[in-house]
């Protein structure tokens, strides 16, 4: 090695040790990682058991102590009340079907549409079920950027269809019905009337955008368009509006 290789080498800076991880910061780092894989699954399970344990407490008791299984077996079944109500469910439907079923169910509706109040809750229940069950609805098909609640300030929501009746006839543009959600419950949000132009449509799927509304953003869906796409952005901030001279 020559006498200028020798100095270089001296010159370099020696690279530290790696430092080594204390056992409490080893053993924490498990525990998370423990805690990121049982918790999703945990709470998962967690919430199925409720559902089926409040199904069953509020169906077993009604059938008959002879049709019961659980009277000749020394155990609970659990999710005994949900094979109950798909079975009721299904002949329900099977039977409304045939004609003598939809005489009934037309009998029934003309007595509850003479009902001042109960006719309101049931038109306004059946026609959100018919329009969630359909396959013809495009409800919750498509998420959306939507410019609320003020300019620059976006939030996530899902278009339920394109707006009708007199909301519609009354203004000019084209307008669809946008659901925006409230975090972290999507149970709950508001109803905006916005136009098509003013909406952009996003490439992730509904239940991406439910988990990253739900999760408070923490959740966040990569972007499967294009990487040309992705390195454009589409949306461009405009100038802050000038309350003093009314101009935006």
């Amino acid at each position: 090695m020559s006498e200028e290789d020798r100095n270089d080498a001296r010159s370099e800076p020696a690279t530290a040790p790696p430092r080594r991880q204390g056992p409490f910061r080893y053993f924490r780092t498990h525990f998370l990682a423990g805690v990121l894989v049982v918790a999703p699954i945990g709470l998962t399970l967690y919430f199925v058991w409720l559902i089926v344990n409040w199904v069953d407490q509020a169906v077993t008791p009604h059938i008959p102590v002879r049709y019961n299984p659980e009277t000749y077996l020394p155990f609970h079944i659990p999710g005994l009340g949900l094979v109950v109500v798909f079975i009721v469910l299904t002949l329900i439907g099977w039977i409304t079907r045939s004609l003598v079923g939809r005489f009934t169910v037309l009998t029934a509706e003309r007595i509850l549409n003479r009902m001042p109040v109960i006719r309101g809750v049931y038109g306004a229940m059946k026609q959100i079920f018919e329009t969630i069950l359909s396959n013809k609805s495009q409800a919750f098909r498509e998420v959306v950027l939507v410019e609320y609640p003020r300019r620059d300030a976006w939030t996530l929501g899902f278009i339920t269809g394109r707006t009708e009746g007199e909301v519609r006839n009354r203004i000019e543009d084209e307008i669809v019905n946008v659901y925006i959600p409230t975090t972290p419950n999507p149970t709950s949000g508001f109803l905006l009337f916005v136009p098509r132009r003013d909406v952009v449509v996003l490439a992730m799927t509904v239940d991406e955008g439910i988990k990253m509304i739900i999760s408070t953003g923490l959740v966040t869906p990569p972007d499967r368009r294009p990487t040309t796409l992705q390195e454009t952005p589409t949306i461009r901030r405009r100038d802050a509006y000038r309350p003093e001279t009314g101009v935006s």
